[in-house]
């Protein structure tokens, strides 16, 4: 991933919290048939330290876990927050006019080793875990255990889990630190103006960089 210095995260625990908060993110691999990519939760976990591990599963049917070679480097990507910036937003278009439109956004980027699992016990431990994550909060959180057991098996046959050891991390945080304190201030305004979940929250993170 290009990244400048100015756009660089590679403090370890804010890549895993923003992974944590994205939850969703793309597994990429390639093998005898090419590329292939799947779009799964997966769950951050700080083991194996420094870099940690992502937990996910994908359906059986799915060949992608067939044709990886075991070993072989893979990359799962997580895209957070982002907002299309608007060159009206900068105090330095009635300055000069030297001015484009861009996007602010953060992703995080995991490349390791996979290793796939088809225990029923690991699968069910798993599967838990993810829902347990998910869960955490909401009026009466649902569980693995509410579903009847025979059910929950049968899924569980369905899928394959994979445990991807990271051996490198990406951080991107590309929220305006090229452009001036004005700039910067136009932009995050006009965020919070034209409102919406996302761009409220590209406008918080800046306002923290």
């Amino acid at each position: 991933m290009y990244t400048p210095a100015y756009h660089k995260e590679d403090r370890i625990p804010v890549q895993h919290e923003a992974v944590r908060n994205i939850g969703f993110g793309a597994l990429v691999t390639t093998g005898a048939s090419g590329l292939e990519a799947s779009h799964l939760p997966m769950l951050m976990v700080p083991e194996p330290a420094p870099l940690g591990s992502l937990i996910g599963h994908v359906a059986r049917a799915n060949p992608q876990w067939k044709n990886a070679p075991a070993g072989g480097e893979v990359l799962a990507m997580f895209t957070g927050p982002n907002a299309y910036v608007t060159p009206s937003w900068y105090a330095s278009k009635a300055e000069t006019g030297k001015v484009v439109p861009t996007w602010n956004y953060i992703a995080v980027h995991a490349y390791g080793e996979i290793a796939f699992f088809d225990d029923r016990a690991r699968l069910r431990e798993h599967v838990s875990r993810l829902t347990a994550a998910h869960e955490a909060g909401r009026p009466g959180p649902w569980a693995v255990t509410d579903a009847p057991a025979v059910y929950i098996e049968t899924l569980l046959a369905a899928i394959v889990g994979f445990t991807l050891t990271i051996t490198r991390l990406e951080g991107k945080w590309k929220m305006s630190q090229n452009r001036t304190a004005q700039d910067q201030a136009g932009v995050r305004a006009g965020l919070l103006r034209d409102g919406g979940d996302a761009r409220t929250a590209v406008a918080e993170i800046m306002q923290g960089n």
